[in-house]
């Protein structure tokens, strides 16, 4: 079986997020299991120019945008046994950001376009298509209007993942006839509400849509999560399939981080992680101390993942209680700027770095007791996942991928606290249960062993995507 795997990032070439992650991580899981699975991506300016040495120049071709053709230089190179290949265009991928500029649409019109056009050049005709997110929605829209009557192309199934469905592409209608180029005719199938809409479009138009939670793929189908696609996903349903994502297992190791002062494994938890706090305490200038619980927060700093809720109850919380906080991210300056505010309120308790630093996420990840993620919605979230795999219980709303990753440890089997309702007191309910647990150490000790023992690998969700594979097969 050939799989082509369509993302606008991957890693480790350029990632800006969860996508990046899934599509650095399942193609690899995929061939360790025989699947024979190759990634396309935009060859971006910002790539690094070590990555860049390390590809190969296959060939050019020109690529129809609508009334006019493009250049597409194709370019290859392997990671870690996986064959990538490089749609090169420097009008619309030499820039500063991969996303957010007034052409995007076109960008990924013809990035979509592309994929389709280089496969009888590059000696590799895929069973499966799999694309990713509204940037790659057109490929199936193109394959079906366009591609899927040529001989060379029959036979080929298409697959689209829903990442984040709050962002689906959408355009004026003129970009139909001036972008997309499709017939007349055609044109009803990427039309919603009056709009252009590149993720309705690939709905329509692929064998199977999945998202990447069960949970997920439920809440979508209410229009409080739908972003106004709820309507069409209904009537899809038959198509619709929920696939938790995994983390990369290799990566993020206790054991084997490089990031994380001392390495530990579930046997030598306690030591290790007590260790670890010590040096990010002395890194952030926190008190050091053993006995006081820390907090964790790794996120960006938007609405959706619940900071309002934070914003509600932290204030109270902070000045009753004995813990610490530490918190990495950036976001929407009001959510910046109230940390800010904390750390000069509540010197000593709480600890802040506006902007994302990898190694700094990995050291909290490791020194924190527990990992606070209320979000308002969260398709599937790695970030708890991560927490797990480092001793750090999670404290969840059951939403997404947190409903289907963590569940509260008041049964006894649990791995995390959860709770329910968007709600500022049950978020810090679930919190005091947690540092109520962490007290209690014969039992806290178990609940952080059941954590690390948590299987978030690739190997269960790629198992999962094979099936569906050999199903439309």
């Amino acid at each position: 079986m050939k799989v082509l795997f369509v993302a606008s990032e991957a890693q480790p070439f350029m990632a800006s997020g969860g996508l990046g992650d899934v599509a650095g991580s399942l193609p690899q899981a995929l061939r360790k299991r025989l699947i024979g699975c190759r990634v396309v991506m935009p060859l971006y300016d910002t790539i690094s120019q070590e990555l860049k040495d390390s590809m190969s120049f296959i060939t050019s071709i020109s690529v129809p945008v609508a009334w006019r053709r493009q250049y597409c230089g194709v370019f290859q190179a392997k990671y870690k046994g996986v064959i990538y290949y490089f749609i090169d265009n420097q009008y619309y991928f030499k820039r500063d950001r991969i996303y957010g500029h007034y052409d995007d649409a076109e960008r990924f019109t013809f990035f979509s376009r592309a994929v389709l056009e280089i496969l009888p050049h590059i000696d590799f005709k895929p069973d499966i298509i799999h694309c990713n997110d509204w940037q790659c929605a057109l490929t199936p829209v193109f394959y079906t209007t366009m591609y899927s009557k040529d001989p060379w192309y029959q036979g080929i199934k298409t697959v689209f993942t829903i990442h984040n469905i709050q962002y689906q592409g959408t355009y004026g209608m003129d970009l139909v006839g001036d972008v997309i180029g499709l017939k007349p005719e055609d044109s009803k199938i990427v039309e919603y509400d009056g709009d252009v809409n590149f993720m309705k479009g690939a709905i329509e138009c692929a064998d199977k849509v999945t998202t990447v939670s069960p949970s997920y793929a439920q809440e979508i189908l209410d229009p409080w999560y739908s972003h106004g696609l709820d309507t069409i996903l209904k009537a899809r349903q038959w198509k619709l399939q929920g696939i938790l994502n995994g983390i990369d297992t290799e990566s993020y190791d206790p054991e084997t981080d490089a990031a994380i002062a001392e390495n530990y494994n579930v046997d030598s938890a306690e030591k290790g992680k007590a260790a670890n706090k010590r040096a990010l305490q002395e890194n952030l200038g926190l008190p050091v101390r053993a006995d006081v619980p820390m907090i964790g927060i790794v996120s960006r700093l938007v609405s959706h993942k619940g900071l309002d809720l934070i914003r509600g109850i932290f204030d109270e919380f902070l000045s009753t209680t004995d813990v610490q906080v530490v918190v990495v991210g950036s976001g929407d300056w009001q959510y910046e700027n109230y940390f800010r505010e904390l750390c000069n309120r509540y010197p000593g308790k709480i600890a802040v770095r506006i902007g994302f630093v990898p190694s700094l996420a990995r050291k909290i990840y490791a020194s924190a007791d527990l990992f606070l993620m209320p979000s308002k919605s969260e398709p599937c979230g790695l970030s708890q996942m991560v927490a797990l795999r480092y001793g750090t219980l999670p404290i969840v709303r059951e939403t997404g991928g947190l409903r289907d990753s963590v569940t509260d440890s008041g049964d006894g089997k649990g791995n995390g606290f959860t709770f329910k309702t968007y709600n500022a007191h049950d978020m810090l309910g679930a919190i005091r249960r947690g540092l109520e647990a962490y007290y209690n150490k014969p039992h806290w000790n178990e609940l952080v062993k059941r954590a690390m023992e948590c299987d978030f690998s690739w190997g269960r969700s790629s198992n999962e995507y094979i099936k569906l594979y050999k199903q439309l097969l």
